[in-house]
């Protein structure tokens, strides 16, 4: 692979679209090390990495690029845990092509470099191998810091204060930690084994999981201070379900998207019967909405068995939310996109079960405060999908099942909790909060940026006070 063009990225292999399409393995394959050094020897190395500026957890980009270009792939998934406790996570299903990868200089005038497959590269060549040591804590303080959800913000503050020399113990609701990366992101996107490794990571350098924990029934915020904790942080995402209350949203076959992909993902329905989760399963499955869950739900449903599998969205494809490469997926895999249209109610049999969804054509006027273009309704243009299911993926909203339980924490809009941007520090004394809680449903990277800047200034709280 000498002479690899500067312009031109090295393309990772995927399955066959027409196979991964019917089964739940990971859809890309991998680079071998030598595509890997190829395509890490494409990185110009910039003085001034632009890059670094677009990780939200400030990542040493081409110290880990330049080591893998020289075939040192040890030293190179070192340098990514100095700032990353979750490489292969984030190397699978960041956005990089609007973070690092967006702001690469080589993007200008041709393709950026892969930078997150080489994390995934590095992150997956060190769990092979187990040649590498973890980066060493610091000495003990005595001081304890409850964690509450194990997402990736949440495991990121647990991964940075246990190396402060803080005992951390983190209290996770389900049966398993990983939060949305176990519950949300499917398997062949995420394989949970990998989610599974590097949270071990975390408990081999001293992390403690608590599950089946729900803090606000289990235990209440208060009541975990009067344990001994000096600290919390609150990870617990935004997981509420939304509806868009149109009429016949009872009817049997209607569903969220949460329900859906917790029950194929964490709790492995797509086993049934071998795992004894059943899930609702559609010959003809409609996907409302047209973001990564919405990708996310369609591409499962079609792995489940639908025969087809529509997508519809009231704007086009170029205001589509999810990412590119997750739509390309989608396409490749046969989805049918129902695009400028827009869902007025659920239609259904005699039995309240579901048979379809009368919608109304869209056209896109002029750009609403997003700055996308506001869909319209086209007047005299209802028509109807047949269907058996019906996913509903339009976003999340805060639970209030913690809130309820801790008056004292000052809340925002829509319940979500106000905390300082900077160091994620509430209203209420001792308690942090960040990632989707605070900010709304976000990415995986911003989620653990927010609980990097939390981390920070709750070692400055533990160390000199608040």
């Amino acid at each position: 692979m000498e002479g690899t063009n500067k312009k031109s990225r090295l393309a990772m292999p995927e399955q066959e679209p027409k196979v991964r399409a019917r089964n739940f393995e990971e859809v890309p394959l991998g680079y071998t090390p030598e595509m890997a050094i190829a395509e890490a020897g494409r990185c110009l190395q910039c003085k001034n990495p632009l890059c670094v500026q677009g990780c939200p957890v400030g990542v040493d980009i081409p110290g880990f690029i330049k080591h893998i270009a020289d075939g040192k792939f040890d030293l190179a998934i070192g340098k990514i845990w100095e700032r990353n406790s979750l490489p292969a996570v984030c190397g699978r299903v960041c956005p990089q092509e609007i973070q690092c990868e967006g702001n690469c200089i080589l993007g200008r005038k041709g393709e950026a470099v892969a930078i997150g497959n080489l994390e995934r590269f590095a992150a997956d060549w060190e769990r092979a191998h187990h040649v590498c040591e973890l980066p060493s804590r610091e000495k003990a303080t005595g001081k304890k810091v409850a964690v509450v959800g194990s997402g990736p913000s949440g495991l990121t503050v647990a991964g940075d204060l246990i190396l402060k020399g803080h005992e951390v113990t983190i209290f996770e609701a389900f049966h398993k930690p990983g939060g949305v990366l176990v519950y949300g992101i499917p398997e062949f996107r995420l394989p949970k084994d990998i989610v599974a490794s590097e949270v071990s990571c975390l408990q081999a350098q001293g992390v403690k999981i608590e599950c089946d924990v729900v803090v606000g029934r289990t235990e209440t915020v208060d009541e975990l201070f009067e344990l001994g904790f000096d600290a919390v942080y609150l990870g617990v995402g935004a997981g509420l379900p939304r509806f868009m209350n149109i009429p016949g949203e009872n009817l049997v076959g209607v569903l969220s998207a949460n329900e859906y992909l917790t029950r194929a993902n964490l709790m492995k329905a797509y086993l049934f019967p071998k795992v004894d989760t059943p899930i609702p399963q559609g010959r003809h499955v409609v996907v409302l909405g047209a973001g990564n869950v919405a990708m996310d739900s369609a591409r499962t449903a079609m792995r489940l068995g639908a025969e087809k599998v529509s997508i519809v969205y009231r704007r086009s494809r170029a205001e589509m939310p999810a990412r590119s490469a997750e739509i390309h997926h989608a396409e490749e895999e046969g989805l049918n996109f129902e695009l400028l249209s827009n869902p007025v109610r659920y239609l259904g049999d005699e039995k309240g079960r579901l048979t379809g969804i009368e919608c109304v054509r869209m056209e896109l006027g002029e750009p609403d405060s997003s700055g996308r273009r506001r869909p319209v309704t086209v007047k005299g243009s209802e028509f109807v999908i047949e269907c058996d299911l019906a996913i509903v993926a339009i976003g999340s909203g805060a639970n209030p099942l913690l809130t309820r339980s801790t008056p004292d924490l000052p809340l925002g809009k829509s319940g979500y909790i106000l905390a300082n941007p900077e160091t994620g520090k509430t209203g209420k004394k001792a308690v942090w909060a960040g990632g989707d809680i605070v900010t709304g449903a976000a990415t995986v990277i911003l989620a653990m940026g927010a609980g990097r800047k939390a981390a920070d200034s709750i070692h400055e709280y533990l160390t000199w006070g608040w």
